[in-house]
């Protein structure tokens, strides 16, 4: 379908994705692609688009973030702006479910500027994006469904994101016909080929912090800081803190994985850096600790928010926790 008109996936990941971002550009590539493939048919090539890149931008995620990268590859987060609300996951190894919506109405604005309202609900590279994001994201095949569109009057649009496999169970109609054309193996083949051949970052020592010192993630309220002794973290905290978008921080999930925290100077350390996230005015989150850490922060003054042992799920329980600090103002 893409290559009849000139495109295909992999050239597509070497671009910048000008079709998530400039609105004017987009509402027109959604009138084209109409034009040539019919309503269906341009949805479902947005949509690939759109899982391609944030598929990429999770995956990269997950493999940089949590180690570091070089100044001239910034980390990657989600270039669409998301208001997330995540479900809860009961049982372990339940189904993953997440609620939320496009906040900005990006692609629905763009929709109404080039075709005027609609019928149904349109953002599939929003839809798409979304998908690919949290599928990488999560290391799950995630599909995100789009359940009101500021395109056919809804008043924002909203999506649904589950796992293949649980949609498949419930029977969903829309989800089902999506499914059953996406081929998450082979997108993640692709994906992981592009990122395979990306060169080496490089690094700086001019960088305040200094090499495989930690790398924080800033996803609007939720902050990830990966533990690296109290100097690094809490230096990476003051430089995080002198730039502006921090003040929307809530939350920080303070990973420790491969950290043991003795009960002499590593709970020392802990506990500035609790002080200092407590002195923003925002919560923590601890998630990857060793049984010996576990049982040092039970002890700790400054006691966290609460524990979770796997960092996806913490970060998720962090948009939770804004988003419900956010209502609560």
């Amino acid at each position: 379908m893409l290559e009849a008109l000139g495109l295909d996936l992999e050239s597509t990941l070497a671009q910048e994705p000008r079709f998530l971002l400039d609105a004017r550009f987009l509402g027109a590539l959604h009138a084209e692609l109409r034009e040539e493939l019919g309503v269906g048919g341009a949805a479902w090539a947005l949509f690939q688009m759109g899982f391609v890149h944030g598929l990429r931008d999770g995956c990269e995620l997950v493999q940089d973030g949590m180690q570091g990268v070089g100044w001239d590859r910034p980390p990657a987060t989600s270039r669409i702006a998301m208001r997330i609300s995540p479900g809860q996951r009961p049982v372990a190894g339940a189904a993953l479910r997440i609620e939320g919506c496009w906040p900005e109405r990006h692609e629905a604005e763009a929709l109404l500027s080039s075709l005027g309202r609609l019928d149904a609900a349109a953002c599939a590279a929003s839809a798409g994006y979304t998908s690919g994001w949290l599928s990488g994201l999560f290391s799950a095949d995630v599909l995100a469904v789009e359940t009101e569109c500021g395109a056919c009057g809804g008043v924002r649009c909203s999506f649904e994101a589950r796992e293949a496999s649980d949609w498949r169970e419930r029977g969903h109609e829309r989800a089902l016909a999506w499914l059953e054309e996406l081929p998450f193996d082979d997108l993640r083949e692709l994906v992981g080929r592009h990122l395979s051949a990306r060169p080496e970052p490089v690094r700086s020592p001019a960088d305040g912090i200094q090499p495989g010192a930690p790398v924080i993630h800033v996803w609007g309220p939720v902050m990830v800081l990966p533990f690296a002794g109290v100097d690094e973290s809490l230096r990476a905290l003051d430089l995080i803190g002198n730039d502006p978008g921090a003040r929307a921080v809530r939350v920080v999930v303070l990973d420790l994985s491969d950290a043991i925290i003795d009960d002499g100077f590593g709970a020392v350390a802990l506990e500035q850096i609790l002080a200092a996230v407590e002195g923003w005015g925002a919560e923590v989150i601890l998630t990857g600790l060793s049984p010996l850490s576990a049982r040092v922060v039970e002890d700790l003054e400054h006691a966290p928010l609460m524990l979770v042992k796997d960092l996806s799920e913490a970060v998720a329980v962090g948009f939770r926790v804004a988003e419900a600090q956010r209502q609560a103002l």
